[in-house]
């Protein structure tokens, strides 16, 4: 199999979404940060898999249905009897900021590494040509989940995957254990080439006072592939030894800011994976980033997909 025909894994949830719309009302859809990037890596031509657990009952019928209409490999979103996946609910503060609840015990992605077929999630990792995953991915997992998991990602790396992680750091799924999260991200990064991070999310959970001692820190992992989102202030890229800022194209008001890092993502990691260097795929990414955010909903219309 040649690496052009190889897939790329995204590893995470798929949940079920409640959002209050302009008129008051609530809306039923599904998101969820590696969800959407897979299917935005999907729009994008790039042969794609999505690796979750989901329940027997007709809203993980209907991920499953989104995933399938979108060109997404169904064959990893393992189901679970009896279970159901994890619902949040939107709606706005009253500063108009979005707000986010979720309900996530007992859902089946939190197990998805402690299922009886858990080892076919590891097995079909090992054949990709690149795994991406967040922080919140790993929120989900217990210690043992995220020990089966993590050695997954050496397997598939060592066989060549390459590995991209975003941060995307949440304090309430890790029910604000700063140091627990420090350590499960420090082993995790042990094994990334594509880091892909939120300047906001990495000052919050390591204190970093800039960008720049963003890219440094995550040198030090030996992480040799750095994007650091920086909103309105474009991207810091960094390749190897080269290292420049990548800025957005314009100034974007935002209809609903959701998903916009993980468009950015998908845009990045598809220009990457057609063979364009670091700095031209942030600028796709930024390009794809500000189709996303003028859409309600974490996924835009089909019509306004287009990423090239």
């Amino acid at each position: 199999m040649s690496e052009q025909t190889k897939r790329a894994i995204c590893v995470g949830e798929a949940i079920v979404e409640l959002a209050r719309g302009a008129d008051g009302r609530f809306a039923l859809a599904s998101s969820g940060d590696t969800f959407n990037t897979a299917i935005y890596l999907a729009r994008a031509g790039t042969p794609v898999a999505f690796a979750t657990a989901l329940g027997d009952d007709p809203f993980s019928d209907a991920i499953v249905a989104l995933a399938k209409a979108e060109g997404i490999d169904t064959d990893l979103m393992l189901r679970a009897p009896g279970r159901l996946p994890a619902l949040a609910l939107a709606d706005a503060d009253k500063n108009a900021e979005r707000r986010t609840h979720y309900w996530r015990d007992g859902a089946p992605a939190n197990s998805l590494f402690e299922l009886p077929q858990w080892s076919r999630i590891a097995e079909a990792m090992t054949a990709a040509r690149l795994i991406y995953f967040s922080g919140i991915t790993l929120s989900l997992y217990s210690n043992v989940g995220l020990g089966r998991f993590l050695a997954a990602v050496e397997l598939a790396r060592n066989s060549g995957a390459k590995i991209a992680f975003d941060g995307n750091f949440r304090p309430h799924g890790w029910h604000g254990d700063l140091s627990r999260t420090r350590t499960v991200f420090a082993e995790a990064l042990k094994r990334v080439d594509i880091a892909l991070p939120a300047y906001d999310d990495e000052a919050v959970l390591w204190g970093d006072p800039s960008p720049e001692a963003t890219i440094e820190r995550l040198q030090a992992f030996g992480v040799t592939e750095i994007a650091v989102k920086n909103g309105p202030n474009g991207a810091l890229v960094a390749n190897g030894a080269q290292r420049d800022i990548v800025p957005v194209p314009e100034a974007i008001v935002p209809v609903d800011p959701a998903a916009a890092g993980d468009g950015f993502n998908a845009g990045y990691l598809a220009a990457r994976l057609a063979g364009r260097n670091a700095f031209e795929a942030a600028a796709a990414a930024h390009k794809l980033a500000g189709q996303v955010i003028r859409h309600r909903g974490a996924i835009m219309p089909r019509a306004g997909a287009a990423v090239h």
